[in-house]
Order: structure tokens, then sequence, then C-alpha cells
């Protein structure tokens, strides 16, 4: 069957910023944690360099309703430009209003709350933060 993941890229925070979304949700990572020192060496690739060999190279976490959560580090040793933005939000859609506000509380500690959850001309219950990783959350439960 056909899936959909998100797929974050942080600057050397991949390993703290999962960590804090496992407990959050609760669940466990998809089979191993990739790191750069896990790529074998290449004629046609320059060494990782030893700060960045223990960087994570790929992570997945199930979050809400089959969505994958994964990740990498974008070391600048290796190209990236790393730019944090508004252009992603994951959006979750909790079964109740407990699990919304329990999700909404953890996920906005330590970054900022940019629309408290209110019900909503549409009908549900809304709102947005910013965590503490600089990854945009929206929240919609329609449980009335």
């Amino acid at each position: 069957m056909p899936t959909v993941s998100t797929y974050l890229n942080f600057t050397n925070q991949t390993e703290e910023a999962f960590l804090f979304y496992k407990s959050v949700f609760g669940t466990e990572f998809i089979g191993n944690i990739s790191r750069f020192s896990d790529i074998p060496p290449s004629k046609d690739m320059p060494p990782i360099p030893e700060a960045d060999k223990n960087l994570i190279m790929n992570i997945g976490l199930p979050i809400l309703g089959g969505h994958l959560l994964m990740g990498t580090d974008a070391p600048e040793s290796m190209g990236f430009r790393l730019t944090k933005g508004n252009n992603v939000y994951i959006t979750l859609h909790p079964d109740s209003r407990e699990e919304t506000e329990r999700l909404f509380k953890a996920l906005s500690e330590g970054g900022k709350v940019e629309q408290e959850l209110q019900d909503m001309f549409w009908g549900d219950y809304y709102g947005s933060c910013e965590d503490k990783f600089g990854v945009h959350w929206m929240f919609n439960c329609d449980q009335k």
C-alpha cells in the first residue's frame, strides 16, 4: 500500500529532535538508525570528517495514523546549507481533544505558540506551534 512520510533536515540536532518526538508520541524507531559512519568508503567520495561520523544519516519514527516522520542531519561538510523556514507544517489529526491538548503542550514547550488551540469557524478544534527545533506543527481535531 502506498504511504507518505515527512522528511526533516536538521543541523546536527536530528538525534536530539527524534528522541524528543519519540517521547511525545510514545512510539519506537523503525529499523536501525543509520549514521554517516555507516557509509562505506569510496574512491569517488571524500572521507567523512570525524566530527560528522556520529551524525544521523537516516531515522524513522511512526507518529499518528501510520504517518512516518523521517530525518537526517545535514552536514555542511557534505555541501548542505540548511535554512529553517515555515514552508512545511506537519498537520496532526488526533482522535480526541485531550490528545490534541497533550500533543500541543508537549510540542510547543520550549518553542513558540503561533495560534492557541480553539474552536474554529469550520467546526474543528485547531491550533499551531513551532517546536524548539524550528519544526512547524498544526493540530486539527474534529471531535466536538
